[in-house]
């Protein structure tokens, strides 16, 4: 913008010194009284004129058209919320934890949500009062902005990059699309691959970014997107990438039912494992333990030792292709997450080598699972029909009527007999306790979703799929009458419905019905327009009253509606 309205000037600057040349010598020529100028004084004044009435109609199309890109932009910043959580630590505000009524239905009380870290347990274990179950705040309940390229391909993979600030994309088509991290608009695309790009994965020194295609090619590039090295990791599909802890060496999964561990420095093959009988569909690297497990089409996990290339154990319990493995990220890092089309999520207890919970709140197939970076009991599931879930592993209460005094001797009593029913082939896996999910949205995409990634700091997460869309969700805002209305959650989706989200400037959008319920009370005529102030506390308190059914239970308080984080059915 500045560059042009620079050169404007700079060429305005030289027309005027020009001129100035010109006139002199006229005025020289004049002075002598024969200057070849005289005779054509006229026709160069009218020239002049032309040329600078033509000037200034280019610059005033400049600066019209630069006024039109000064149009505002949605953005979701998390600068205010850090800054707030530091000062308060600076003042010693941040020994007791937030209490969940801290923040009320309306716009002020933004400023009192803090940033996914300062809700965290495992980050705020100096607390006095870490007690309560503050992952509730950080539920990505809000659709934000809907990218999608002009020529749309479906999306296999995407991938934040270490800072946070951009998106990268793996389309079908082989390209990777950069989207901006905060307002989400298109920076660039490039072509990286020329078969299907189908898995990307960053090193933990942020140094290098790994993406494997549809061919079994795997290349290495650096941040700025510069292809360095390309190998061949197997005859086909290379469906998942992992670093180890170290990034000294690398691990590819393939539909050759192979999962290889590569040395990344000079990109030589190092060990094979073989053990699975279908294709590999999913692999991950655990973050601090000698551990890698894999997901099969022939529905088994199965957990090795990358020293050795031994498989350690194989958990049975999925009756279809397990589709997604992805090892607890935070916290004691002890859990597994898979995913599989048998409609159900496992968790397993790498301490035990048993599944503790079975999530089954899905209508049909899962295709992704995502485990928060902060917060270690969150989970988030996708299915092929386009819904997500998001789950509180520590939210479960097992259904006991006995006496806490009992509760050991009956809680083991019951693990023994979940043991020996899960054995038993006949019990179809139901004595396994389940979970429901704290939230749910059933359309947040109109076909299947392929992967799901969260922000590094928490706040914001990307879902993409077969719809060619990349859909962008955040936390809910206080007093947004209008957040579990959108068309994910009402799934009235007719022509661009996302244009609104995408392009109001507004990040709250007033609901006209909640307006006219407020403005009316009984059927009698209705009342004067209220103040903004009232308008906001009168339309809160009619969605805390519709929402009262709805609500979210949080452990330790029963029948307790969070503002902000209920929806209308």
């Amino acid at each position: 913008m500045s560059d042009h309205y620079g050169n404007g000037n700079h060429n305005g600057y030289n027309n005027n010194n020009n001129n100035h040349h010109h006139n002199n010598n006229y005025n020289n020529n004049d002075r002598g009284g024969g200057g070849r100028y005289n005779n054509n004084r006229a026709p160069k004044e009218g020239k002049d004129s032309e040329r600078l009435a033509a000037y200034k109609q280019n610059l005033d199309q400049q600066l019209a058209s630069q006024e039109k890109k000064t149009a505002f932009r949605r953005i979701v910043d998390h600068g205010n919320n850090m800054g707030r959580w530091y000062i308060n630590k600076s003042l010693g505000l941040t020994r007791n934890q937030q209490p969940i009524g801290k923040i009320r239905p309306d716009s002020s009380y933004l400023i009192d949500l803090l940033p996914s870290m300062a809700y965290s347990s495992s980050s705020n274990l100096d607390c006095n009062s870490n007690r309560n179950n503050m992952a509730i705040m950080d539920i990505e309940t809000k659709f934000v902005h809907l990218s999608s390229n002009k020529v749309k391909h479906s999306i296999n993979t995407v991938k934040w990059t270490p800072e946070g600030r951009r998106l990268v994309v793996a389309s079908h088509s082989g390209e990777f699309t950069i989207w901006n991290g905060m307002t989400f608009n298109f920076e660039t695309i490039m072509q990286a691959h020329d078969s299907p790009i189908l898995s990307l994965q960053y090193s933990h020194n942020d140094e290098w970014l790994l993406s494997g295609d549809q061919s079994g090619g795997v290349k290495f590039w650096q941040p700025n997107f510069n292809n360095v090295n390309n190998i061949t990791a197997h005859p086909s599909g290379v469906r998942d990438i992992a670093f180890s802890p170290n990034d000294s060496k690398f691990l590819t999964c393939g539909d050759d039912s192979t999962v290889k561990i590569w040395n990344f420095n000079n990109g030589q093959e190092e060990r094979t494992l073989t053990g699975h009988h279908w294709e590999v569909k999913s692999a991950d690297w655990h973050a601090n333990l000698g551990l890698i497990v894999s997901g099969s089409k022939d529905n088994l996990v199965k957990l090795w030792d990358p020293r050795s290339s031994t498989c350690v154990t194989t958990l049975h319990g999925f009756k279809h292709t397990v589709n997604k493995t992805r090892f607890q990220p935070t916290g004691t890092k002890r859990l597994l997450a898979a995913v599989s089309r048998d409609r159900s999520c496992r968790i397993f207890d790498l301490r035990t080598m048993k599944d503790i919970l079975v999530l089954r709140d899905h209508e049909t197939d899962l295709s992704c699972v995502a485990w928060h970076p902060v917060h270690a009991s969150m989970l988030t599931t996708a299915a092929f029909n386009g819904a997500m879930n998001q789950y509180l592993l520590d939210s479960y209460i097992p259904d006991n009527d006995n006496s806490s005094s009992n509760t050991n001797s009956t809680n083991n009593n019951n693990n023994n007999n979940n043991n020996n029913n899960y054995r038993n082939k006949n019990d179809n896996f139901k004595s396994i306790d389940s979970l429901e999910a704290v939230h749910k949205i059933p359309f947040a995409h109109e076909k299947a979703i392929h992967t799901l990634e969260y922000h590094p700091m928490g706040h914001l997460l990307c879902s993409a799929g077969s719809d060619k869309t990349a859909r962008f969700w955040s936390r809910a805002r206080p007093n947004d009458p209008k957040s579990y209305k959108d068309a994910v959650y009402t799934d009235q989706k007719n022509g661009a419905w996302y244009y609104v989200a995408n392009n109001n400037v507004n990040a709250i959008i007033e609901d006209e019905e909640s307006k006219l319920t407020t403005s009316s009370i009984s059927g009698n005529a209705p009342l004067p327009p209220p103040t903004t102030q009232y308008a906001n506390a009168s339309s809160s308190l009619n969605s805390l009253s519709e929402s009262r059914s709805g609500g979210i239970n949080v452990p330790g308080l029963n029948n307790v509606t969070i503002p902000g984080l209920n929806y209308n059915r």
